[in-house]
């Protein structure tokens, strides 16, 4: 078990990352410090958050080695403050990759995990399936937040449409500010709402990631996501399931096509995927399919209705 840091050892490596440090040196710095922290991959963070920082890649790194810090060192003594506080490393950074995509996120949205790319792969798989892969399919994304489902799906498939939807207007703005980034702009639609009230129809796709965490499990769960993860977008009410049922109860036939099923895609946090399917099947949506994580959990589920 590692050894837990001593009250004043952050400070000490933080303000030991001078401007006369070697690169080599930051990296031996910071790996032993976050070690001592008790992080699991103390020199993986310390390589990703430094070749971050610096805009290096990994044979960079290497190359780099003996050159001094500089005018960075101010900013690497910051985020190994904040890293040893927990601050998990994208958000030091202020960017998530997702789905071979580089995504801006902000305190105002939550952070996007790798989980959450079988939502991505079931969409996917779906559209092909149906062969509408080239076709102008119209897709929904519920509680957007960075935007990440809807512009992922947009970079996806080039003749698709978009709206994404959340309460959040600051949320809105890092998917916009994404979406612009990744030039699918301008077929994508930002609402101010909850799940799709004021939407027009019909839609083909939608998506979510919904907070999924039952209340009484926030306070134990670990500080990068307790800490620093929008309440609102963890938060699933008393058993998690608060927020599918909304979602199951609004949306309305029209937002169909009369002649195609709807398709709706959604995270599910382990051991939920049989009890949210059950509140869809009882307003007459059909399970098409699972997708698990990289955990072996059942992270997305896929369900239909004909009208």
């Amino acid at each position: 078990m590692p050894l837990k840091m001593k009250p004043n050892a952050a400070e000490q490596a933080a303000a030991s990352l001078t401007g006369d440090k070697t690169i080599g040196a930051a990296l031996a710095t910071m790996s032993q410090a976050f070690s001592e922290a008790g992080l699991e991959e103390p020199q993986r963070e310390a390589r990703f958050l430094l070749k971050g920082l610096l805009e290096l890649d990994g044979s960079q790194l290497l190359t780099c080695s003996d050159q001094k810090l500089g005018g960075a060192a101010e900013r690497l003594r910051d985020a190994v403050r904040r890293r040893i506080a927990h601050e998990p490393v994208s958000r030091i950074l202020g960017r998530r990759e997702f789905y071979g995509r580089t995504f801006v996120i902000t305190p105002d949205v939550l952070d996007p995990r790798p989980d959450t790319e079988a939502v991505v792969d079931l969409a996917v798989e779906i559209i092909r399936e149906h062969s509408l892969q080239d076709s102008a399919i119209s897709i929904a994304d519920i509680g957007t937040g960075s935007g990440i489902l809807a512009v992922t799906l947009l970079a996806e498939f080039r003749n698709a449409i978009a709206t994404a939807t959340d309460t959040s207007a600051a949320a809105l703005a890092v998917a916009r500010e994404n979406a612009e980034r990744l030039g699918v702009a301008e077929r994508l639609s930002l609402v101010a709402t909850r799940s799709l009230d004021g939407c027009p129809g019909p839609i083909h796709l939608i998506v979510s990631n919904p907070p999924y965490i039952p209340s009484q499990e926030i306070a134990g769960l670990e500080a990068d996501v307790r800490n620093y993860d929008p309440l609102t977008a963890l938060d699933g009410g008393p058993d998690g399931l608060g927020i599918y049922r909304e979602i199951a109860e609004s949306v309305g036939k029209t937002l169909r096509r009369p002649d195609q099923p709807t398709w709706i895609i959604l995270e599910v946090g382990a051991g939920q995927a049989a009890r949210v399917k059950q509140i869809f099947e009882d307003l007459g949506w059909r399970p098409m399919a699972d997708r698990k994580d990289l955990g072996g959990h059942v992270r997305a589920v896929a369900l239909e209705i004909q009208c």
